[in-house]
């Protein structure tokens, strides 16, 4: 049966062990905090860029794994705290000196004394410091959370901006200025930057494939046509309108007839194209009768005039931009007689033509006609260029011979041959060398005697 020293031991002894227990539980924690939240931060970045990458990742593998990093970084906190911690017998040491016990229960454990009877309350003199306990482990869990939680979606591969093709950008740019100068009419242009929006809404893989591109130098080369049309037919109809003016005077009923009918020409192609000038353009040259030029004051005639220049030369500009406008095709003009030389002149073909031109007098392509030929120009290819004058080749002289090369050369010098002209010597056979006289300054030999008799027997048997 138990008696009360028994159950007295029993107490202090479960109460050491409570006291160990706690104790030993802050040391963990004190040695836990640190690596707890620099795992959480990494494990945080870790999650989010798993869930990036591998979205199909469930979410019961990442939970699974955040329980074994928590679970490692807890083996490896408390074998690190393993040196503070505190057996039994410690803190029997330690609740004595907080109750001051006067070490009542070191002599009992130690068998020399009683157990002493439970107090009514028991102080170990340790207490938590819940701030500096609660704060990393709630920093810990936001951030897991925020790893698992946040939403992320998997970036796409980097795309470089394809550039659109150049032809776009020129008919866009021509469009703007069309618009903005108020050249021509509004349908022309909704259409035309309908079309360039079709060709825009291809993906962007698409822009440069082969009917793409058909398909953009069709728009390029339709738009180019209307601008060269619009701009032909306005100074078509500019030049009726001055020269109906400076033959109104003379009262030739023909030529008039002509002009007039050369303006409701260029009338009937303005209107019939799909890039009409602008309507308020169009509607004075409607009203405008070439047989009655009497109907308009001379201030409306220069300002109607000034209107047509000013729009054929902005379609003019627009042709020549970027190097992409050429201008009327040359057998159109050929075909047309319309001249623009410089000054007037007669024309080349089988009859005369008056030239058209600004200043001066000098060549130009002339007017043709029916019975005056084309009246092209003699010069249908261009100015010819200026001949390059050429010289007389110079060679470069080396000052610097430290730097000569084999082969270089060092100098040229003119001079004469230096001739000798003193009398000639002719040696043989060991005679004694001497200067001719007369014919033998020319030529002499020496003859060994055999030689001599040879030849006076030879030249004496020829006489004989």
């Amino acid at each position: 049966m138990a008696t009360s020293s028994d159950a007295n031991q029993t107490h202090w002894l479960n109460l050491a062990d409570k006291t160990s227990r706690r104790v030993n539980f802050g040391w963990w924690l004190d040695r836990l905090a640190a690596p707890l939240v620099i795992a959480a931060i990494a494990g945080a970045c870790g999650l989010l860029l798993v869930r990036r990458e591998h979205p199909e990742t469930p979410l019961g593998w990442l939970a699974g794994g955040i329980v074994g990093g928590l679970a490692i970084i807890g083996l490896v906190a408390w074998l690190m705290s393993r040196t503070s911690f505190e057996t039994s017998d410690q803190s029997l040491v330690r609740l004595e000196a907080a109750m001051r016990l006067r070490n009542a229960l070191s002599a009992a454990r130690a068998g020399v004394a009683p157990w002493p009877n439970p107090p009514a309350a028991v102080d170990a003199g340790i207490e938590w410091n819940w701030p500096r306990l609660l704060v990393p482990i709630l920093g810990t869990l936001l951030l897991l959370a925020a790893g698992l939680l946040i939403p992320v979606s998997k970036p796409e591969a980097a795309k470089h901006p394809t550039e659109a093709p150049q032809a776009w950008s020129k008919i866009e740019s021509d469009l703007n200025k069309l618009a903005d100068e108020k050249m021509v009419d509004e349908t022309y242009l909704e259409d035309m930057r309908k079309r360039l929006d079709e060709l825009r809404a291809q993906k962007e893989e698409d822009w440069f494939s082969h009917s793409s591109l058909e398909a953009t130098d069709s728009l390029k080369k339709a738009h180019q046509s209307e601008i060269s049309r619009v701009e032909r037919e306005l100074g078509r109809a500019e030049k009726a309108m001055n020269d109906l003016q400076k033959t109104a005077a003379a009262g030739g009923q023909a030529e008039q007839a002509r002009l007039a009918n050369e303006f409701d020409q260029a009338l009937q192609g303005l209107k019939n194209g799909a890039m009409k000038p602008n309507p308020e353009l169009l509607k004075q040259l409607q009203n405008f009768d070439p047989k009655n030029l009497g109907g308009l004051t001379k201030e409306q005639m220069q300002q109607l005039k000034e209107n047509l220049q000013k729009a054929a030369n902005g379609m003019k500009d627009m042709q020549g931009q970027g190097g992409q406008g050429q201008g009327d095709d040359w057998a159109d003009q050929l075909l047309s007689g319309e001249g623009d030389g410089q000054g007037n002149g007669q024309g080349q073909g089988n009859g005369g033509g008056e030239g058209e031109g600004e200043n001066g007098e000098g060549e130009g392509v002339g007017k043709g006609g029916v019975s005056r030929g084309p009246g092209h120009s003699n010069n249908l290819f261009g100015k010819e260029h200026e001949k390059r004058q050429t010289g007389d080749l110079t060679g470069l002289e080396n000052k610097d011979l430290s730097r000569a090369t084999p082969g270089d050369l060092l100098q040229l010098q003119d001079g004469e041959h230096d001739v000798d002209k003193s009398g000639s010597k002719v040696t043989g056979g060991g005679a004694t060398d001497s200067t001719g006289a007369g014919g033998d300054r020319v030529w002499k030999e020496s003859l060994d005697p055999s030689e001599q008799r040879a030849m006076k027997n030879f030249f004496s048997e020829g006489k004989k």
